[in-house]
């Protein structure tokens, strides 16, 4: 498994990008976070747009035209889903290594 150079993702990150899956706008995202954490996760407003900022910088989601002139709706891009498929790969292995799974005794 070749690491990426965004790899490994923040918490935050994660969440961000897993909420846009499907378009939204940044009071929705923050309410998916905290439903998909089950309330260990609360992204405050700033925290929130400069994770957008960083996200948008590396190409992984993207702003997208709606009606709604005020609102900005955002939206995963095919690299951001790719990355998210990475990541879940590196924590699917380390999981594997708690697990016992291709674990060296000496540990």
């Amino acid at each position: 498994m070749n690491r990426h150079k965004l790899l490994p993702l923040t918490e935050t990150m994660s969440y961000i990008m897993l909420a846009l899956q499907e378009p939204a706008h940044g009071y929705v995202i923050m309410q998916k976070v905290e439903e998909m954490s089950n309330g260990e996760v609360r992204i405050a407003a700033g925290t929130l747009y400069g994770a957008i900022d960083n996200l948008i910088k590396h190409e992984l989601i993207e702003r997208v035209e709606t009606e709604e002139a005020r609102r900005k709706v955002y939206v995963l891009t095919g690299t951001g889903r790719e990355i998210l498929k990475l990541d879940m790969q590196r924590m699917q292995h380390i999981i594997s290594v708690y697990k016992g799974e291709n674990v060296n005794e000496d540990i």
